[in-house]
């Protein structure tokens, strides 16, 4: 099991919380997301085959951004 934290901007509320939550979950070997919109992070616990370009990807895909 790893974690990857990561430093997303554009989440303002619990709403863009559950949508990140909700896209990087669809991600085969994630266990666990918390997006927090407070401090602008996305905790994730995951298989190691996870790529972290993988998470990266979906959370940009809806439309938010990562910094590296």
């Amino acid at each position: 099991m790893k974690e990857i934290i990561l430093k997303v901007e554009g989440m303002m509320c619990a709403g863009c919380e559950k949508r990140i939550q909700n896209a990087v979950s669809m991600i085969e070997g994630i266990e666990k997301v918390i997006a927090n919109h407070e401090n602008g992070t996305v905790t994730v616990n995951c298989n190691e085959a996870v790529d972290v370009n993988t998470v990266k990807e979906k959370i940009q895909n809806i439309g938010f951004d990562v910094k590296e």
